[in-house]
């Protein structure tokens, strides 16, 4: 307080200033983090403030409420000279740009100042270059929401195909964090989508719907139809059987062998590899679901999706 309101700090003299609090939580986020203390001066004098039972919880809602994407900051209170304040802390956020009703803010020195179309475009734009939407915070969720058991199965399997050395006894949070999907401590979308105990509750178009249609069209009526949920994981698999089900297999002992000779229809270690790739690289941000089709002649299956740059179409099919 000796330095002062800057440009990651922020004194409020009293609760009854709660626009003017949305306002600054809204230019932290978009620029640097940082606190704002309130019951304390503009000059830096402790004031305090009257703290009720549900006073934290009030402030924590009305700015949940009133921030898009919404804003979980740390709040808490402090006693200094006897008297009580409340420090409300928050990193810079990693989805640009925070609005506070409809209005986005940024810190320049110890101010707030209203930003507009450019500017909100400009940080969309650096905000789509930096991070991926697997990447960013699913703002509904939390450590809850993740299966432990499916967390504690994973590290066993990717030290022993990939090498990824971790301790299978590590926490879910520690788990987490070392595979790349908490960011200050949060699950992100990926991590629900990997090891989500519902991920349908947070994205319904996560899902992969299976068909067998009589035929070389896809019209009624249809032989099979599934739907499947689950994590991204789950779904591969139960979407090779499906497949699996659904297509011939020759078998034949050879003359001179004894053991069983088998081909299927398709390879099905192709099949696994683009159904995998279709999962995985979809736009999960469109909703659309991905769709595996089998007729009579052929297999398709569907991801909504570009392709990574540089890559296109043409290139993929040898002809550029």
């Amino acid at each position: 307080m000796t330095q002062g309101e800057n440009q990651t700090a922020e004194f409020k003299s009293s609760l009854k200033l709660l626009n003017e609090i949305g306002e600054t939580i809204s230019g932290l986020a978009n620029t640097s983090g940082g606190i704002i203390l309130i019951g304390v001066s503009d000059e830096g004098k402790i004031l305090g403030v009257d703290i009720g039972k549900k006073t934290m919880e009030d402030l924590a809602n009305f700015l949940k409420e009133n921030t898009d994407p919404k804003i979980y900051p740390e709040i808490k209170s402090l006693k200094i000279d006897d008297k009580k304040l409340i420090e409300i802390s928050l990193k810079e956020s990693d989805e640009k740009p925070v609005f506070f009703k409809a209005h986005a803010f940024q810190r320049v020195g110890k101010t707030n100042q209203r930003i507009y179309a450019s500017k909100i475009r400009e940080l969309a734009k650096q905000e789509r270059v930096k991070l991926h939407w697997d990447e960013k915070i699913c703002e509904r969720a939390n450590l809850e929401d993740v299966d432990e058991e499916k967390v504690k199965w994973f590290p066993e399997k990717a030290r022993y195909e990939r090498r990824l050395e971790i301790n299978p006894n590590t926490s879910v949070r520690e788990a987490l964090e070392r595979l790349e999907l908490t960011r200050n401590g949060r699950v992100t979308n990926a991590a629900l989508l990997l090891f989500g105990k519902n991920p349908q509750r947070f994205f319904l178009q996560a899902e992969t719907r299976c068909g067998r249609f009589k035929g070389t069209k896809p019209l009624k009526p249809f032989i099979d139809m599934k739907v499947f949920g689950g994590s991204i994981i789950d779904q591969v698999d139960v979407a090779v059987d499906f497949v699996l089900r659904h297509i011939s297999m020759a078998a034949w002992v050879s003359e001179g062998k004894v053991e069983r000779e088998e081909k299927w229809e398709y390879p099905p270690d192709a099949i696994r590899e683009a159904i995998v790739n279709a999962i995985c690289h979809r736009e999960y941000e469109q909703g659309s679901n991905v769709q595996v089709r089998i007729f009579d002649d052929r297999i398709e299956i569907w991801g909504c999706g570009l392709l990574p740059e540089p890559l296109t179409v043409e290139a993929l099919n040898g002809r550029k």
